[in-house]
């Protein structure tokens, strides 16, 4: 399995208009789940993380405010039109 790092900022604003402001700057809205805690709301670049995510069984190590974080993709939201990444759910891998 191949790992990627990935700079992820951790997300303030929720909502509609938040995630659509969040891919007009090229960053994905994605949620970590697991490892017993609340789930943790992020942005991940754009460019990179739809580069990574070809591979599925890829191990995502998010650095969070300087803590990494291993991850696996849970789900894929992806727009039907465009066929950009509109959302992705992680795991936090064990």
């Amino acid at each position: 399995m191949s790992s990627i790092n990935l700079d992820a900022v951790v997300r303030s604003d929720f909502g509609k208009g938040a995630s659509r402001q969040a891919r007009r700057n090229a960053q994905i809205p994605a949620v970590v789940y697991g490892a017993g805690s609340e789930p943790l709301h992020v942005l991940l670049p754009f460019h990179e993380t739809t580069l990574a995510a070809r591979d599925r069984s890829v191990v995502l190590v998010l650095n969070v405010d300087g803590k990494e974080i291993k991850t696996t993709i849970k789900e894929l939201q992806v727009n039907a039109l465009s066929r950009n990444i509109d959302h992705i759910d992680l795991m936090v891998a064990a």
